[in-house]
């Protein structure tokens, strides 16, 4: 295991399409979701539809500071409705792997790609701008807390 990342800022919402509210640690509960949030308590837009990567959603800040540049585009992290906002990570690389948030262990699941929903919720143009880097849908293996500031670590296969 090797640290390649950190987490910068982490949100919840408390049911799907309300504001994400910025908080400083959230707890992780193996199967099921962020305590909190909108999935964890079945009150998510999607969460009457089967899938797996709905527990926790991460967003790479480069992707949000590349949005600005190459669209015009400013948001604040919160915007991106994704519950952790990272510094360091390619997370498309995580599809199918294993790795962890301070001591919580995850498995990426699938890219996270902006819907024309987020669009809706957030900043118009948002959609195009997060196309392939709108992030990772993860599930949780472990449960535990995870807080601003913690590595991302990366497992060896």
């Amino acid at each position: 295991m090797y640290a390649i990342g950190s987490v910068v800022t982490l949100h919840v919402a408390p049911t799907g399409g309300a504001p994400m509210q910025r908080v400083d640690q959230v707890e992780a509960v193996s199967g099921r979701g962020v305590q909190g949030d909108r999935y964890f308590l079945d009150l998510g837009t999607y969460s009457n539809r089967a899938g797996t990567g709905r527990h926790l959603t991460l967003i790479e800040s480069e992707a949000l500071g590349a949005l600005k540049t190459e669209y015009a585009i400013e948001i604040e992290p919160h915007q991106a409705r994704r519950n952790i906002v990272t510094r360091g990570v390619a997370l498309n690389h995580f599809v199918g792997r294993e790795f962890t948030v301070g001591s919580v262990r995850l498995r990426g699941m699938r890219l996270c790609e902006p819907c024309a929903h987020l669009e809706r919720l957030s900043v118009s143009g948002i959609l195009r701008g997060l196309i392939h880097r709108g992030g990772l849908r993860a599930d949780i293996l472990t449960s535990g807390p995870i807080r601003i500031g913690d590595d991302i670590a990366m497992l060896k296969e």
